[in-house]
């Protein structure tokens, strides 16, 4: 038996967009179910997202601390923003996020997995990248604003950040997909034998 995703896409009677946002927006679908009966689902439609798990020669990975207005609380969290433009390279909104949330740049890149982070009620995808070979960035910082005005950053050991999801300490989505994932892929195949970075992502097709 093979374990693995597949598409598929049931068929919609009815569908508006009862909300839009500045960068999302809430759709309601009335969809067909298996019996037959018609459901409304409402979901928040995302442009989607790229993080960075970026991992120095100490084996520390970069991460900041960021005000989540909607959980009231301070995360803990690796770097990561929205794909702004349709068919934007994630590979190029990756470069562009460690660049500007922590003036990073980065030799090695590979894909270290593919999320959709809340399945249930929103279409967001993330596809969370490792970075290695870093150094710091040229050029001026990044200016700032809203909550990034805010943001502290730091290079935790990896064990560490283990320990504090496993303690239920850190709660970043990004975070501890990306900080688990690197482990399994240590303790697997390896780092290198990781997707390539500009690997297909049908979630978001993009032109290399």
């Amino acid at each position: 038996m093979t374990i693995k995703d597949t598409p598929e896409e049931w068929e919609v009677r009815g569908t508006g967009t009862p909300f839009v946002g500045n960068k999302t927006s809430v759709r309601t679908d009335d969809v067909v179910m298996p019996g037959g009966t018609v459901v409304r689902r409402d979901y928040q439609v995302h442009p989607g997202s790229v993080a960075v798990l970026a991992l120095d020669d100490a084996d520390r990975v970069v991460v900041l601390r960021q005000y989540r207005h909607p959980v009231r609380q301070k995360l803990w969290e690796i770097p990561a923003g929205l794909l702004d433009v349709p068919g934007e390279n994630p590979l190029h909104a990756a470069q562009r996020e460690l660049y500007e949330e922590a003036h990073v740049k980065a030799e090695d890149w590979r894909v270290l997995t593919d999320v959709y982070t809340t399945p249930g009620g929103c279409d967001e995808a993330v596809r969370i990248f490792l970075a290695r070979g870093l150094s710091e960035a040229e050029g001026d910082r990044f200016d700032v604003e809203d909550e990034e005005a805010d943001m502290e950053l730091a290079r935790v050991p990896v064990a560490d950040l283990v320990r504090g999801v496993l303690a239920g300490e850190l709660h970043n989505n990004c975070l501890v997909v990306g900080v688990l994932s690197l482990v399994a892929a240590r303790e697997g195949d390896g780092l290198d034998a990781l997707r390539p970075a500009e690997a297909p992502w049908p979630a978001r097709p993009f032109e290399a």
